[in-house]
């Protein structure tokens, strides 16, 4: 069920997502060679905490870091490690969700470490396109599908691909809420966006083949074939004439 927020939760989705926000402002110029992922986790939960919320992804099923830390063909889901630090030429995926208020906002970048080369630049201009392109579609009486749609179109131009298994959503009181969002889909199909829908738009892009494998921590989600990955993802409100960014400063 898609659950239509009134403009009271909207605006406590805000102040959720911002809080997401401020940490990729606080996290981000801390990324560079010789850093951990780890060291990256307990400071963006230090943002998190430090504005009154909650590090929403800790815990989560049995999730043990309060972000997702995805490095070069880790798509999704990288758990931080002191062991795993970082080298100049990565491209590194935060994604991370805070609870305020009984509400939660969520948001991914890629990011690059130290001096990046084209084809690492590539992914993440490809990833912030497609979730662009898609966005731009946003307003009531638009399908879903469409929203998907462009995603995948945006990938395949570049002859990038989309995971098939994972997947945007709806956002609230829950992290996951309906409507899920794939990153591919058919025009004119799925739900009709409404003013009052909160969403997660997240482009996830493998540079190559789509298949995807869970490593042994039943967590970790990387390409199969070992190519380069990106996303990018923010909170949106539908409104009356079109959307709202929710996750930015």
């Amino acid at each position: 069920m898609i659950i239509i927020k009134s403009p009271r939760e909207v605006a406590l989705i805000r102040e959720a997502a911002r809080v997401v926000a401020l940490v990729f402002e606080k996290v981000g110029p801390l990324i560079k060679p010789g850093v951990s992922t780890k060291y990256l986790n307990d400071e963006a939960e230090k943002v998190i905490r430090g504005e009154g919320a909650i590090p929403s992804e800790l815990g989560y099923y049995g999730y043990p870091a309060s972000i997702c830390a995805s490095v070069n063909e880790c798509i999704l889901h990288g758990i931080p490690s002191p062991r795993q630090i970082l080298r100049d030429g990565d491209i590194i995926t935060l994604d991370l969700c805070a609870t305020k208020n009984g509400y939660v906002g969520d948001a991914a970048r890629t990011f690059p470490v130290g001096i990046i080369g084209e084809r690492q630049q590539r992914m993440i201009d490809i990833a912030k396109e497609a979730f662009e392109n898609a966005v731009a579609l946003v307003k009531p009486g638009v399908h879903l599908g469409d929203i998907c749609h462009m995603i995948e179109m945006t990938a395949k131009k570049y002859g990038c691909s989309v995971p098939r298994d994972y997947t945007g959503h709806g956002i609230g009181r829950s992290m996951h809420e309906d409507p899920y969002i794939p990153c591919y889909g058919k025009e004119g199909t799925g739900p009709l966006l409404k003013e009052g829908m909160t969403i997660c738009i997240e482009p996830m892009i493998l540079e190559h083949r789509p298949e995807v494998r869970v490593l042994k921590d039943g967590w970790t989600v990387v390409a199969k074939d070992g190519g380069l990955t990106s996303h990018y993802e923010n909170t949106i409100a539908v409104t009356h004439d079109g959307y709202e960014i929710l996750s930015k400063l």
